[in-house]
């Protein structure tokens, strides 16, 4: 995720990290190239003068925006979405702590508030790593103990895993420290919450935005940019280039930033930044726990929080 401090509208003009500009300059390059033809051949293809003006440019233009409007509107909405899980994630993880330390207190070391905690925090970062396809072990053995951590590592699903490890632990300290069932209802109710956020984020992350729809925008986006030179050099000239390009800019910068956000569980720029969500939760946690916090996230380069 890209966190910068407000600038003004003129910085705003020249920003170059956290924009999608980098990414795309091949394409505006090969945009450049094509009006360059258009403007030196007149319009002309292999001889053949092309019949464009800009009256179908602008009816198409029309349809085409909104097409993009449509896709960029999905994937914010699977963007937002995912942020809202985490969110949930980030409270009912707080809330289910504070009722463990209250309600469970440690008569006689029976149960350890702390290593609870630790399990809350190792099950938000299990869930991070299968969302991103990454090995959760560095995490799992700083958190939780040897034997809890290798029989974690073990498992297929391993947040559904650490949640079922919690509950256990919860129902022996019901059994043992005499939590009453409505205190332990309580706490299993945010670990019912925890589960549907889990849910959540597997329905998004196995649930693409239908492959067609991707496939008819890129090839709408780049046609339309590629003739558009064809239409425009009769009546701008050597103004062709700027406005080309200006529009291709655009249209394929909205593409990406589309493409960017639709998987919101990744590691590109504009994706959340659960690095930091995590680091979050595990320092309110160990806060309540009146240990000692981890450094807060940083960005890893240029504004990037990951």
């Amino acid at each position: 995720m890209i966190v910068r401090p407000p600038q003004n509208w003129f910085r705003m003009l020249f920003v170059w990290n956290g924009s999608v500009l980098q990414d795309i300059i091949p394409q505006l390059v090969f945009m450049a190239l094509v009006s360059g033809l258009a403007v030196a051949t007149g319009g002309r293809v292999l001889g053949e003068k092309i019949p464009l003006n800009a009256v179908p440019f602008t009816l198409c233009g029309v349809a085409l925006t909104i097409f993009l409007a449509f896709r960029n509107n999905a994937s914010y909405d699977r963007y937002w979405e995912a942020r809202k899980l985490w969110g949930h994630l980030f409270i009912a993880s707080r809330t289910l702590a504070s009722q463990a330390l209250c309600y469970a207190a440690p008569v006689d070391g029976a149960f350890d508030g702390a290593a609870f905690a630790r399990g809350i925090v190792a099950f938000a970062c299990a869930l991070k790593h299968q969302l991103r396809g990454t090995s959760p072990a560095a995490d799992l053995w700083r958190l939780l103990p040897a034997h809890a951590a290798a029989a974690l590592a073990a498992k297929q699903y391993k947040p559904v895993a650490q949640l079922n490890a919690l509950r256990a632990a919860l129902a022996a300290s019901h059994r043992r420290l005499g939590i009453t069932g409505t205190q332990l209802w309580m706490l299993d109710r945010q670990l019912d919450r925890l589960g549907e956020v889990v849910g959540g984020c597997e329905r998004i992350a196995s649930t693409p935005i239908p492959f067609a729809y991707g496939v008819l925008l890129h090839r709408t986006v780049y046609a339309y940019c590629m003739l558009l030179p064809f239409g425009l050099v009769d009546s701008i000239g050597m103004a062709t280039p700027l406005i080309a390009i200006f529009v291709s800019y655009t249209l394929i910068a909205l593409e990406a930033i589309a493409s960017d956000i639709a998987e919101p569980f990744g590691l590109a720029p504009n994706n959340l930044a659960l690095d930091a969500i995590t680091n979050g939760i595990e320092r309110s946690l160990l806060e309540l726990c009146e240990l000692e916090l981890p450094p807060a996230a940083t960005p890893v380069r240029a504004y990037h929080l990951t």
